[in-house]
């Protein structure tokens, strides 16, 4: 990015302990972008965007800089959903300066079902159509699914001056997930999102709920994309559990020729395996749960660092599972001192 070139948007956090914060955002973006501390001051770098944050007393001074106007306000709303979340219940003051007001978040995308079909006995797979894949091609592979209440018209999120979302409320509330993007069909303009459809009686499951009972031509809409970028490297390391195979999935059929992958993955039987098609040499080992003593925990976490001991510094390692088997592995791998770019590490849900 030429920052001469760039458009930029600076804004103020106010907090009481405005350098915890800060310690909260290096630790958390490091799996997704380049990120350079300096005792109260801090650096956040991707291809889309630099952030600069300076602490002084109980203030953030937050500098955004992107090539458009979109992703300035694309980062904007990202962190400041960030920024509130890592407050909790803290209280949080965040303002904008030079900041375009905004009916909707740019990368706002209205869509509509296709289709929707059973992969496995516990996979789903959402068919949707889009006017314009092109943002979805490549690059991150996360969205927000964005779903009105059944036969009401849409009323789609805007922006809060602070820089949040501001969605809709009561009879217009959207039931909103994040998914992995499994596959970008550009010549039809749509969409894959495999979705885990969870046995367990009494678990509400409000996502797995609408991918079940999903008929063709329902609206929705898509947030995004953002986090999640598709690794690049000669060789790749991939664990995760069903939560994370839509995104292994994705990786592998995406991999350039040459490029040799390894796949560990947790899956609850047989029946819930698929097969990975990929330009590159692709191993797969398939763990199942269903096999697993009754009081076992963490076998995938340590699965996966048993690994790890044979994968070389300049394997890409990328991992996505239960928040605590992720906290394991990071562990693990801290004392190796990789590479930062060379590795992903997620959690994409929590056990409770």
């Amino acid at each position: 990015m030429t920052t001469a070139q760039a458009f930029t948007l600076s804004g103020t956090g106010r907090i009481n302990n405005a350098m915890a914060m800060l310690d909260e955002i290096c630790e958390h973006f490091v799996e997704h972008a380049e990120v350079n501390r300096d005792g109260a001051s801090a650096v956040l770098e991707s291809e889309e965007a630099r952030v600069d944050i300076a602490v002084t007393d109980d203030r953030m001074l937050i500098a955004i800089a992107c090539e458009s106007e979109e992703a300035v306000q694309a980062t904007r709303v990202m962190l400041a959903e960030h920024l509130f979340y890592f407050a909790g219940d803290e209280t949080l003051e965040l303002t904008w300066t030079n900041s375009a007001r905004r009916d909707r978040p740019t990368n706002l995308h209205e869509a509509n079902v296709v289709s929707a079909f059973n992969v496995t006995p516990r996979m789903r797979r959402l068919v949707i159509a889009c006017d314009d894949v092109q943002p979805f091609i490549g690059g991150d592979m996360h969205v927000r699914l964005l779903v009105p209440p059944v036969d009401r018209e849409p009323v789609w999120p805007g922006i809060h001056d602070n820089g949040r979302i501001a969605w809709p409320t009561g009879e217009d509330t959207l039931l909103a997930r994040v998914y992995t993007i499994r596959k970008v069909d550009a010549e039809r303009s749509q969409l894959w999102i495999d979705v885990l459809q969870h046995p367990e009686p009494g678990v509400k499951t409000p996502g797995a709920d609408f991918a079940r009972d999903a008929r063709p031509g329902q609206r929705l809409a898509l947030l995004g994309p953002g986090g999640g970028d598709l690794p690049s490297a000669q060789t790749l390391f991939l664990a995760g559990d069903e939560t994370a195979l839509p995104a292994i999935a994705r990786i592998a059929a995406e991999i350039p020729t040459g490029t040799h992958l390894k796949a560990l993955i947790e899956v609850h039987d047989e029946a819930e395996e698929q097969e990975l098609s990929s330009r590159g040499s692709i191993e797969v080992e398939w763990l199942h749960r269903s096999s697993y003593a009754v009081d076992a925990k963490g076998v995938l976490a340590k699965t996966i660092c048993d690994a790890l001991g044979d994968v070389d510094a300049q394997t890409f390692v990328w991992v996505a599972c239960e928040k605590a088997e992720v906290r394991t592995v990071r562990k693990f791998l801290a004392p190796k001192q990789r590479d930062r770019k060379l590795q992903y590490l997620a959690w994409y849900w929590e056990r409770t």
